[in-house]
């Protein structure tokens, strides 16, 4: 069983931080999930949770997607019954609450992992089309360019402690101290992984030679 994990920062990331100043998260927009939303759920108020739930859901299952493939809705509807159970004992704001319910996600998508004795190919489809920014555009840029249906299927071809780093800096809009209690690494390695993932997408999204001349 897990507890909630106080005190856990989404805060603004150190200098040199490839996602520092990279727009908003790579996630849902206008849910209207808000701090308050947290106290007034468990006063029970439904619409409360209904957006917080919105905020939080499609995180979630990006994150799974990426670790456990097909099995992804199965291990998120799993951890909202933790996250509905152990919720009166969280401490912390939106982006603490990410952080806590993006740690759920991971320590029972790993349990399944563990289970099976394998990590699944990811699920999705990777021939999506891409808008693709410029030739000299940044890894930072590459962070505002992926659209939310995209991410994941990008993410996913990173190796996966680039892509688990870039999906929660990204798409949960952690800091490197947040992301690293849930990776268990330091907040210098999740930025490191953070940057060579960026710079690798980068290179990805950048139209090719033959693009150029069409």
């Amino acid at each position: 069983m897990l507890s909630s994990q106080p005190g856990v920062s989404g805060g603004p990331s150190g200098a040199g931080d490839p996602v520092r100043g990279a727009a908003h998260p790579v996630a849902p927009t206008g849910t209207g999930a808000t701090d308050a939303c947290i106290p007034q759920a468990l006063a029970g108020d439904d619409d409360a949770f209904a957006r917080l739930y919105r905020d939080i859901n499609p995180r979630l299952l990006r994150y799974a997607a990426m670790l456990v493939g097909q099995d992804a809705e199965d291990v998120v509807s799993e951890s909202w019954l933790q996250i509905a159970r152990d919720l009166p004992r969280f401490r912390g704001g939106l982006t603490e609450l990410r952080a806590w319910t993006a740690r759920i996600v991971r320590n029972r998508s790993m349990d399944l992992v563990r289970a099976t004795g394998r990590r699944p190919v990811h699920a999705e489809d990777l021939s999506v089309v891409i808008d693709r920014p410029s030739p000299d555009d940044t890894a930072a840029a590459a962070a505002e360019t992926i659209s939310t249906g995209q991410a994941v299927a990008l993410i996913a071809t990173l190796p996966p402690a680039q892509a688990e780093a870039v999906l929660l800096r990204v798409v949960f809009g952690l800091d490197p101290a947040a992301a690293g209690k849930i990776l268990g690494r330091r907040p210098g390695a999740v930025r490191t992984a953070t940057h060579r993932g960026l710079a690798q997408l980068a290179v990805q999204l950048r139209p090719t030679q033959a693009d150029d001349h069409a």
